[in-house]
């Protein structure tokens, strides 16, 4: 019964999804919505795009285990992320009216640049959209009690989001992004409610987790504690801000602001809301202390699921699953969309020129189609990965190679196209050597491509200057020993 309400929950949403499709007349219209979004839909995609497997599954678990020090990377920097892009990015690249976030690389720097960043951004992505069908998969594996495979339940997953993605774009995603924002805020918030009465009040759940230490935010003070906590919490803070779908929201409203106010408010409510999750978790050591101690070992991530599908009633159920269901697929949806986007306008159309709007509509839709299989695939391979870990993963490339060429774009005029190539090519390098070796362990690779980043962009864009005035000046003492 339960596995079939969510079968019908997939066709109401793909219902949703098609008729906002409608709206598709143009590849504006798919990319980012005509740039018609209230600041309310703003606020609801971006806390929906955010709010996903990883803070339904992955932080609970991460939580559970290391406390708030273990989470500081998601809710507490991909948060701040929301917030930074509000304040201090969303007013000047909505003034540009870019299609995409790689436009902006081509215009400040050129096309070399453009073609390089929408790789690392188009790849960053294959760990954050599989961390979304891992979970469908897993949903509908515990569902069906094992009679639906992972493997099988992550294409049904998969299926079910690339019906209305695939044509309606944008207005898809930002309308089942809407109602899917109501029904998981609600789910969830009724589901802590239960969860804290079957605990013996919420003051017992928040006098467990603080007896186990697990509201601990701050490293220990050593080196190399502080130096990797740092690197944990910047990795999705910032990382996370040249990424296309976190521009395509502030792309797509109807208004300067709502372009700014919508990822804010967005963040601050993703921040608060997933302190939900992590109470969960906590009740089920009250509520089920020997089950739960057994999962956390086990698989941590199993903890929420296997305490609503043994211990609450049906009517708990089917709004946990709702609200579940919300989070994977409205941020799945989003994360199929962007990189598709970013692949036809920034680097299909370099090999093969745009010949009409129509064309390339068409030309992002079978991207749309192409991209889902690929995330499928990639995410069959990884079964077994932690959730929270793929997501880690996918941010740390954008960090080290197009974060500091778009910050330093923005606000620094003497950023070259030189010191951007650098930035890049010291930043990938240097997190692949610390990725790879040893050396890893003593320091954060994110972090050590991140600087090296920053000092690519300075020796890049200072050093030939500098080389200048070393010539200019030996060329007039050369001309006073002449005289």
């Amino acid at each position: 019964m339960l596995l079939t309400l969510v079968f019908a929950y997939l066709l109401v949403t793909i219902a949703i999804g098609l008729w906002a499709a409608r709206r598709v007349k143009n590849t504006a219209d798919f990319a980012i919505a005509g740039r018609h979004l209230p600041l309310v839909m703003i606020i609801t995609t971006t806390f929906a795009t955010w709010f996903g497997s990883e803070t339904v599954l992955g932080i609970p678990a991460k939580f559970v285990q290391s406390g708030l020090n273990g989470v500081v990377e998601d809710p507490f920097g991909a948060g701040t992320c929301l917030i930074l892009v509000g304040i201090f990015f969303a007013a000047k690249l909505y003034k540009m009216s870019l299609l995409t976030i790689s436009d902006y690389y081509r215009e400040r720097y050129g096309r070399v640049v453009e073609v390089v960043c929408s790789f690392i951004i188009i790849l960053s992505y294959l760990g954050w959209v599989s961390a979304q069908v891992t979970a469908l998969g897993l949903v509908f594996n515990l569902l069906s009690g094992g009679a639906i495979s992972i493997p099988v339940g992550m294409l049904i997953g998969t299926a079910s989001i690339l019906a209305y993605t695939l044509f309606g774009g944008m207005w898809s995603v930002a309308v089942t992004d809407f109602i899917q924002m109501i029904i998981l805020v609600v789910g969830l918030g009724v589901i802590a409610v239960f969860a804290a009465d079957m605990a013996g009040g919420a003051d017992k759940v928040i006098a467990l987790a603080s007896s186990k230490d697990l509201f601990r935010f701050l490293p220990e003070p050593s080196f190399h504690d502080i130096v990797f906590f740092f690197a944990a919490a910047i990795t999705m803070m910032l990382g996370s801000i040249p990424q296309q779908d976190v521009f395509q929201r502030v792309m797509s409203a109807k208004n300067e602001y709502a372009a700014t106010r919508g990822p804010v408010i967005g963040g601050v409510c993703y921040i608060l809301f997933a302190f939900v999750p992590m109470f969960l978790v906590t009740s089920a050591l009250i509520i089920m202390p020997e089950q739960a101690a057994q999962l956390i070992a086990e698989d941590p991530q199993k903890v929420i699921p296997t305490l609503v599908m043994e211990r609450m009633p049906f009517v708990m159920q089917v709004i946990f699953f709702g609200a579940l269901l919300s989070a994977l697929k409205s941020t799945a949806s989003a994360t199929l969309l962007a990189p598709s986007v970013t692949f036809v306008e920034n680097i299909w159309r370099q090999v093969f020129p745009r010949i009409s709007d129509k064309q390339e509509l068409r030309t992002m839709r079978i991207a749309v189609l192409v991209f889902s299989a690929c995330v499928c695939a990639y995410a069959i391979a990884l079964e077994g990965t932690p959730i929270y870990e793929m997501v880690s993963a996918a941010y740390q490339v954008t960090l080290v190679g197009a974060f500091v060429p778009l910050v330093f774009g923005l606000y620094w005029k003497r950023a070259s196209t030189q010191g951007a190539i650098f930035s890049i090519t010291l930043g990938l390098l240097a997190w692949g050597l610390f990725k790879l070796t040893p050396a890893g362990e003593a320091f954060p690779a994110q972090l050590a491509g991140f600087l090296a980043g920053v000092v690519g962009m300075l020796i890049g864009s200072l050093g030939p200057q500098a080389i200048k005035n070393v010539h200019a000046s030996h060329h007039k003492l050369a001309q006073g020993a002449a005289v």
